[in-house]
């Protein structure tokens, strides 16, 4: 079946929502989200969103916070930008009924958090569930609106293309969708397609991500022919719940921003030794510490140390966290809490413009899938639900601007053909394939890498590649399939940019080119020969 609509929209969190608000004033959109709306990444944000929104901070500090975590790799002109489009933004996310913590002390008001990296408290939250928080909110904005549909348990597979005549490049006409629950292929024809898929952290072994994140965007534009840039930074949140019994549940960083110290499990502290700003350093200088100190010691966690905070405080402000932890035998206003650092965020994604266009017309991308350039070698914290919701609303405006010259293409779209496909009876390739690309990442391009670290992994992942593609070319389509195929280009992805940086820089720590030099400050462009 073919649908046809203004703007296909690939994903439902902060970034595709927010966009599809806005886009549904100038035509039809339809939301293509491959579990139940509200499952995203937004969804698990616990921190917040930062913006400068009282007087005892500035956007300068802001900026100037931004480029320091970033490593020299940021985009100055980009960081600028979104600075100071922030108040803006948050101001729509409140007129669409986002409640955020309200502050106790007047006149400021609303409860502003700090996070790693922040030279003030900037962050607004909703105590510990902001992510949720917005979500509830962009959801039940986006179902007042008569121009939105969303088709729930549907995933993409790959993008529509046409080519142009003589020099002109290719264009994006939408895209191949699975109906995941009938197994039906449908087409999507769309005037602008925009991707909003979130990032990959299930790439990896430990992650604070949810089972969705697995780089779908990243990888059906990388097939395209887009430009995917930086995806060697990759990082690693350093307080991840450690308990055998736990699933990638996020201790926030908002915990240290509080006042959490971390800890060795004899009870000594150990980021006076690593950075001035000491527990609250930015996150690739505590996770590597975490990190080194993890491998020195034999231990298989350290301690976040917050027992020092009064208990309504503490439930008041994370009930979310306290909770969780209490459900474990953690009581956080007595026990330290174990953590490990886990793949949480990618820095990397489809390389876009000021404005979210690719390097594909009518082809855009918006939120974690993207690299915006605003977060450089490494995002400071809370930056990136702000980047989602600028970038959204940028997105909008470019394409406003031509929305009424723009004609749906009438060009013939072969439906999608599965013959010479069998149902598959061999599901474990799947899983064990899965799971071979995961430890392979994490064994060999995590916090820490090296020449021959990087040099095993591109083998294996090419091999294992090599075996998903048979796979995916002899059985019909399905959701797993589709995301083994996804992961492993991500992986590919990763691998292959950490090679080509020959140097240390923010998320990237080669032990064999332990300096920064400034000749690499540039971005890692990769594009499919």
């Amino acid at each position: 079946m073919e649908f046809k609509t203004d703007f296909l929209i690939i994903g439902s969190g902060i970034a595709g929502l927010s966009l599809a608000i806005k886009a549904s004033a100038l035509g039809s959109v339809a939301i293509v989200t491959k579990k139940e709306k509200t499952e995203s990444n937004t969804n698990y944000a616990q921190g917040g969103i930062a913006a400068v929104t009282d007087n005892t901070d500035s956007f300068t500090e802001h900026i100037n916070d931004t480029l320091i975590c970033g490593a020299g790799l940021c985009k100055k002109d980009v960081v600028e930008f979104i600075v100071r489009e922030a108040p803006p933004r948050i101001a729509e996310l409140i007129e669409w009924g986002v409640k955020f913590t309200k502050s106790e002390n007047p006149p400021y008001p609303y409860d502003l958090g700090r996070e790693g990296g922040h030279s003030h408290r900037r962050v607004l939250h909703a105590k510990d569930l902001t992510g949720h928080e917005i979500e509830r909110a962009l959801h039940e904005k986006v179902a007042s609106l008569q121009n939105v549909v969303i088709y729930e348990n549907h995933i993409g597979i790959d993008l529509i293309m046409e080519k142009i005549p003589a020099v002109e490049p290719l264009r994006c006409l939408g895209a191949y969708v699975l109906d995941i629950n009938n197994s039906d292929i449908h087409t999507y024809r769309a005037k602008y397609t925009i991707l909003s898929t979130g990032g990959a952290g299930k790439v990896y072994l430990i992650t604070t991500n949810p089972d969705i994140a697995t780089g779908d965007g990243i990888a059906m534009a990388y097939r395209a022919g887009a430009q995917i840039a930086n995806m060697e930074f990759i990082q690693f949140h350093p307080t991840c719940l450690y308990h055998p019994d736990a699933k990638a549940f996020l201790i926030s960083e908002a915990v240290r921003g509080e006042g959490g110290i971390l800890k060795l499990k004899n009870g000594s502290p150990f980021m006076d030794k690593y950075h001035s700003m000491k527990s609250l350093a930015p996150r690739d200088i505590v996770a590597k510490a975490i990190d080194t100190e993890i491998k020195k010691s034999g231990d298989e966690y350290v301690l976040l140390d917050i027992t020092h905070r009064d208990r309504d405080f503490l439930v008041n402000r994370f009930p979310n966290i306290y909770n969780k932890c209490l459900e474990f035998g953690i009581d956080i206003s007595k026990d330290p809490i174990p953590v490990v650092p886990a793949a949480h965020y990618i820095c990397g994604g489809v390389a876009v413009n000021a404005y979210g266009e690719t390097s594909i017309p009518q082809l855009f991308a918006c939120g974690e899938a993207s690299c915006t350039g605003l977060h450089g070698a490494n995002r400071l914290a809370s930056n990136s639900l702000l980047e989602a919701v600028v970038y959204a609303h940028r997105v909008c405006t470019k394409i406003s601007e031509d929305f009424a010259h723009t004609r749906q293409s009438e060009i013939f779209i072969a439906p999608w053909d599965s013959s010479g496909t069998t149902e598959s009876d061999d599901s474990v390739v799947v899983t064990h394939n899965w799971d071979e690309v995961r430890r392979c990442m994490w064994n060999y391009v995590g916090i820490v890498r090296s020449n021959k670290r990087l040099e095993r992994a591109v083998r294996r992942i090419e091999l294992i590649q090599k075996e998903i593609d048979d796979y995916y070319r002899n059985y019909k389509v399905t959701k797993d399939l589709i995301e083994l195929r996804n992961i492993t280009i991500v992986a590919k992805l990763i691998t292959s940019s950490a090679s080509l940086r020959k140097e240390s820089r923010g998320l990237h720590y080669n032990i064999d080119y332990p300096a920064t030099h400034d000749e690499m400050n540039t971005d890692t462009i990769i594009i499919k020969e």
